[in-house]
């Protein structure tokens, strides 16, 4: 369908500003905008891009009321997500987040509510999802090299003790933002999650108990899914854990399965068969985005690879071309992303519902049905 081009603001800019190239670079943008507080950072990138003075801003709410401006990336931190997000979305612009989608099942749910209403694009911008990592087992789960699948299990081990990482993180409760280890296990298995039985181990420091009255140093949960016979099984944790960081998954099949490298830049593991087993260099992923924005998987193409987001992800995956690419299109295309406001809801509410269960001594909880 012919369409104007997509003139696209990027809020926030710590790894935000990794996207501006890359929208930059994509043939049906007319032009990138920048929102951050710190003027310093908006002359710095917009003289490095040679970015228009119009569309840089540093107060968030000049932004959703110009006419001028067709959508709105938010990369905020978490507790900004869901007020942006609805104020954009209610300003009737196409609105991609980055993850999670709020904090509560109450904001999801209101998310959800306004994507509807203004029938605008919404897509939650999950880098798990688009990692060369993910769309390489995504792509032996839908040519059926994997075979049935049996077991799917995701983790994501991190220290946010280092320096780099906003106040509002000591303490955070691992499962209360548990997408990345929870999403890629739904993705594969093509389905949601419907209840959680979550239990917590171990204990953080009475500092960190106190940010958010949450005790635990790591949440493990069991998920049950919809219209499957799979269970799905989810850790994350985020302090007083000592662990190289791991964002993984893993896939058993009834033919083949996949284990995430214990190791960065170790290798992943195939298992076909009896006790075979081998270690494969998971191929990048470039091939699967138009030319224009195809490089920008590569990791040295990674701006400030010392900002902590990339220094603990290993550059998140590649991801960030692949989700610049879903937006666009369903723009340009009128239709829904591929991780639309009810998917993001459920796989956000996953997480939610994970931390309340396991702040209830593993009750199992109901994951709210959005009706995808």
């Amino acid at each position: 369908m012919n369409q104007k081009k997509i003139t696209v603001v990027i809020v926030g800019m710590g790894f935000g500003k990794e996207f501006i190239p890359i929208y930059q670079n994509h043939p049906d943008i007319e032009a990138v905008g920048i929102c951050t507080r710190n003027q310093d950072t908006i002359d710095e990138l917009a003289t490095k891009f040679n970015l228009d003075r119009n569309l840089c801003f540093t107060n968030f709410e000049d932004v959703p009321k110009r006419d001028d401006v067709d959508a709105i990336h938010i990369v905020t931190p978490v507790p900004e997500h869901a007020k942006m997000t609805l104020a954009s979305l209610n300003a009737n612009k196409h609105t991609a987040c980055t993850i999670p989608m709020a904090m509560t099942v109450e904001d999801c749910t209101a998310i959800v509510e306004a994507k509807r209403r203004v029938n605008k694009v919404y897509m939650m911008m999950e880098t798990a999802l688009y990692t060369r990592e993910f769309l390489y087992g995504l792509k032996l789960a839908e040519n059926d090299e994997l075979g049935r699948i049996q077991f799917v299990r995701g983790s994501h081990i991190q220290d946010m003790s280092m320096d780099g990482w906003g106040e509002y993180w000591k303490g955070y409760p691992p499962m209360l933002n548990g997408t990345h280890a929870i999403s890629p296990l739904l993705k594969i298995n093509n389905t949601t999650a419907e209840t959680v039985v979550c239990h917590g181990s171990g204990r953080l420091s009475e500092d960190l108990t106190s940010r958010y009255g949450s005790p635990f140093a790591v949440e493990t949960a069991t998920f049950t899914l919809k219209n499957s016979d799979v269970v799905a099984e989810a850790t994350r944790s985020l302090f007083d854990v000592v662990r190289q960081y791991r964002e993984s998954y893993d896939v058993y099949g009834t033919k083949m399965s996949f284990e995430w490298e214990q190791l960065q830049d170790e290798e992943h593991i195939i298992f076909d068969g009896g006790e075979n087993a081998r270690r494969i260099s998971v191929p990048d992923t470039d091939e699967q985005l138009i030319p224009e924005i195809a490089n920008f998987t590569k990791r040295e193409k990674i701006d400030d690879p010392n900002h902590v987001s990339f220094l603990q992800g290993a550059g998140h995956g590649g991801s960030h071309p692949h989700l610049v690419q879903e937006f666009v299109a369903a723009i340009v295309e009128g239709r829904d992303s591929a991780v639309d406001a009810a998917l993001a809801a459920n796989y956000t509410c996953a997480g939610i519902c994970a931390h309340e269960s396991a702040m209830n001594g593993g009750k199992r909880i109901s994951i709210p049905d959005f009706q995808i």
